[in-house]
């Protein structure tokens, strides 16, 4: 016995937004992998201009703090 034609058009509109889906969301959690890669690399950048500047003021980090 087949399937009434209603049920497969449904099934093949369901399916497509899926499919559409599941591309953006492969692609957003790319994107915000890069992002939370990008803001590491930012910190890292930050802590160490922030440790050079402790050097160069001649001061200890108990006497900035």
């Amino acid at each position: 016995m087949t399937r009434p034609r209603k049920t497969i058009l449904i099934d093949e509109k369901i399916d497509q937004p899926k499919r559409n889906f599941a591309k953006a969301k492969a692609r957003y959690d790319d994107t915000a992998k890069a992002l939370e890669d990008l803001e590491s690399k930012r910190r890292s950048i930050q802590r160490n201009e922030r440790i050079k500047a402790v050097e160069r003021s001649g001061l200890t980090y108990a006497e900035i703090k």
